[in-house]
């Protein structure tokens, strides 16, 4: 059976990675480039629980062992986390593939661990467990259940280490009745309405964050709304170990704001003169990419955004490749994700060509969740010299590229605003795009 494994460290300096008879790194706040030396840890100290960003653990963390958990799972799992496509198509993605902590930091010495689909911790030092991915405008919604006495908190468009709740973060707390921030409040900022958790159930959380409207909403009722969330206006996502038991499941995102690039045809797109592919746009108004070396540019550049392509190619060979803050004018100079759902020896582990929305020459996907002969859905975040992406909802690279600065992607660090440009990548190539729509991410403050 085709396996992936996972080992995630509970200290700092955090490191994680996967194995599957390579390799794959990248997967925590230690992403790095997969031909480069091992990025900078980033390190996140104890975060508050109720106000108080720097108060101390709770006394039994000195009582259990923190030992770098390992996950195992096979290709099978792993796909079977696919969303369906009419989820994806609105932007839905797993922030938690139910298996392992891929994408994931843990930024101290807390018992964070995956048990039956579920993250759970219980024991150790208040702290984080955080997104690699920085997120501006989302709406997240996760499933939770804690104890009575249970102190814990999702923390969201937050530093990974925050020491002032008033600024650093939002703290959507989960909390008893007694606390001066019940579940469901935002910690420093609004009580909210107070919600009385049952231990024996599972309750829904959702979290709207678009622009300065911040709206908690727990098991179909608004517990609290801010109009004033601007500071800050990105960050990761922070689930949190305080006192008591807390467990997570189902953690899903969709970012808002996004624009469909093809929804007026080839407006405000440019086909390379000279090369010898086709586009054009068919009666349902989709991106059809027809044989032969080509590029197909936008006239806008991007430097910071989230981009969601759905695509389809029916040959299991074909390829084609979402290229990004590329050179403007330029022949297929930029980053580039690749769009290709061809495997050896039919192992999902192993990708012919670095696999659906791995980064071309940086970090082959952990997997192929894409396939021929369906629509598939590509989400990628650029942030800075961080790349995220996920297939059909599930993540499957998580990259820091390390590299020197460099005007040209292919060579080093291109931090410029580029174009966007979509491959025809020879006369294989036969692909449809139902989209190709993207949201202007808000550069986190001190981010690169």
């Amino acid at each position: 059976m085709n396996r992936i494994f996972a080992r995630s460290s509970c200290v700092l300096p955090l490191t994680v990675c996967l194995l599957a008879g390579m390799m794959f790194p990248g997967c925590s706040s230690s992403r790095t480039d997969s031909t480069a030396d091992q990025a900078e840890a980033n390190e996140a100290s104890s975060t508050s629980g109720n106000g108080d960003a720097t108060q101390e653990a709770s006394s039994d963390s000195t009582e259990a062992s923190f030992e770098p958990p390992v996950f195992e799972a096979d290709a099978e799992k792993l796909l079977a986390s696919r969303l369906p496509i009419e989820r994806t198509q609105q932007g839905w993605i797993r922030l938690f593939d139910g298996h392992t902590l891929f994408g994931w930091a843990i930024g101290g010495k807390a018992n964070f661990r995956v048990e039956d689909e579920t993250i759970v911790a219980d024991q150790g030092e208040n702290c984080l467990l955080t997104t690699s991915t920085q997120w501006s405008d989302y709406e997240l919604e996760l499933q939770f259940q804690c104890d009575e006495d249970t102190n814990s908190g999702v923390f969201v468009r937050t530093t990974l280490d925050p020491q002032d709740v008033t600024a650093d973060c939002y703290e959507v707390n989960i909390a008893p009745p007694s606390n001066p921030f019940p579940t469901g409040g935002v910690v420093e900022r609004a009580k909210g309405e107070t919600f009385d958790t049952d231990p024996e159930k599972w309750h829904t959380m959702n979290i709207l964050c678009d622009g300065a409207t911040l709206r908690v909403t727990i098991d179909g009722t608004v517990t609290c709304e801010i109009d004033d969330a601007t500071r800050p206006t990105t960050g990761y996502i922070g689930l949190q170990h305080r006192d008591g038991r807390i467990a997570f499941k189902n953690i899903q995102l969709r970012p808002l704001g996004l624009k469909n690039l093809l929804a007026d045809g080839l407006e405000g797109w440019t086909v390379r003169e000279g090369m010898e592919g086709e586009y054009r746009i068919d009666d349902d108004g989709h991106l059809v990419v027809d044989g032969g070396k080509q590029q197909l540019e936008t006239n806008a550049v991007f430097g910071d955004f989230v981009m969601l392509a759905e695509y389809k190619m029916d040959d299991p060979k074909s390829n084609s490749g979402l290229f990004f803050r590329a050179i403007p004018g330029d022949e297929m100079m930029g980053y580039e994700c690749q769009v290709s759902n061809e495997l050896i020896d039919g192992n999902p582990l192993k990708p012919a060509d670095c696999g659906a929305g791995g980064i071309f020459r940086r970090q082959d996907a952990r997997v192929v969740a894409g396939e021929p002969e369906r629509l598939n859905s590509i989400l990628l975040v650029a942030e800075g010299n961080h790349f995220a992406t996920w297939v059909n909802g599930i993540q499957v690279t998580d990259i820091v590229d390390t590299r020197k600065a460099d005007e040209n992607p292919r060579r080093g660090l291109r931090l410029e605003p580029g174009s966007i440009i979509v491959q025809g990548h020879d006369k294989t190539t036969q692909a449809t795009y139902r989209q190709i729509a993207v949201a202007v991410q808000t550069a986190a403050e001190g981010s690169e």
